[in-house]
This record gives structure tokens, sequence and C-alpha cells, in this order.
């Protein structure tokens, strides 16, 4: 558990589109590797970030079923490419595609994880946002947390079927590729 307590803000903050957030966590994930584009888009100092769960940048607006289905693809030697709604130390949040894979040592077993995280394609809150906010008032509707986490995970599921995408992945992908402006042009 994190010895941080951070309210959100409620005001948005984005980074470059032609910078890159990078941090490894070891296999429970906690944190042992960010880079300065983590640390200055976070707020954090490294020293406040290494040896934290990497969800110390977790949004509490974030729907949990969506860390459901990340850890159930890494933990089984897979990528994922994910939506996340990030959180910073003064309470601000930041949206990411995130690419997080497993890292394998010489016998094929999984040390740890690595991701890397852009600025999203600026079409994708369209999708995204209001999925996220049903997955997180599913989630919020029930008194049993873990409940309140298969209900989501469930709707989640259904929510990419009914996109006409495979896979969670595929959805992902497609929304990414999508021509426009990104969240974090500058102008």
């Amino acid at each position: 558990m994190s010895r941080y307590k951070i309210n959100p803000s409620g005001r948005e903050r984005t980074f470059a589109d032609d910078e890159i957030i990078v941090s490894k966590t070891d296999i429970r994930g906690r944190l042992t590797y960010v880079n300065d584009v983590f640390i200055k888009v976070s707020g954090f100092e490294e020293r406040e970030l290494l040896g934290e769960p990497h969800s110390i940048i977790r949004h509490p607006e974030m729907p949990r079923c969506v860390f459901k289905l990340l850890w159930e693809t890494i933990q089984s030697g897979r990528e994922i490419f994910a939506f996340i709604n990030n959180l910073a130390i003064n309470g601000d949040n930041y949206w990411v595609l995130a690419h997080v894979t497993p890292c394998f040592d010489t016998e094929n077993k999984i040390v740890g994880y690595h991701s890397n995280r852009r600025v999203p394609p600026l079409a994708a809150f369209q999708t995204i946002k209001p999925l996220y906010q049903r997955l997180l008032s599913e989630e919020r509707r029930h008194s049993d947390r873990k409940a309140g986490l298969t209900a989501s995970y469930t709707m989640f599921m259904d929510a990419v079927r009914h996109s006409g995408h495979s896979s969670y992945d595929r959805m992902i992908f497609a929304i990414s590729t999508t021509t426009g402006t990104q969240a974090g042009t500058k102008k």
C-alpha cells in the first residue's frame, strides 16, 4: 500500500506527443525504474517512486476491471495495450495509451514488467471515457467490492464484444489508429 493519499484536483495535464513515459516493475508491480518523463508528468521525485507499487499513480476514477484484465494478460506472458487515467502527485490526472509487456529471464520465467506510455489520440476519449464511466458506476453500485469487480468485468467484456472487435487490444488498436489530433498536441 502506498504511503501517499492523493485527492484528485479535477485538472487534467498532458505531455508532448514525442515524449514516452517509461517504467519497469518487479513481478509484484513495485517500481524498479522510472524515466525522466515519468517523473516530470507525475510530479513525484524518483526516490518517492522507486519501491512503491505502480498503483501509486492510479486515479480513483479508473475502473478496477481494466487492471484485472491488464494483470491477467501480462501474468500470462502476453502484452497489452490499454487506455489508463493516471494521477499526479498534486491530484491532476493524465491519460495515457499504455503498452505493458512482461520481462523474461533466460529460462522464460517472468521477472518483471515494462511499460511505455504515450499520449492517446483525442478521438479515443469519445469511446473510452463513457465506457470507463459506465464500468466505474457498475463497480460502485455494489457494496461488495468483489461483486462490483465481477459485474464490471462482465460488462467490460460485453462492451468489447459489442464493439465489433475480438479483444480489448484490437479495440484499443482500432481506436488508436484513428486519424486525428493527439490529446497532448500543443497549439
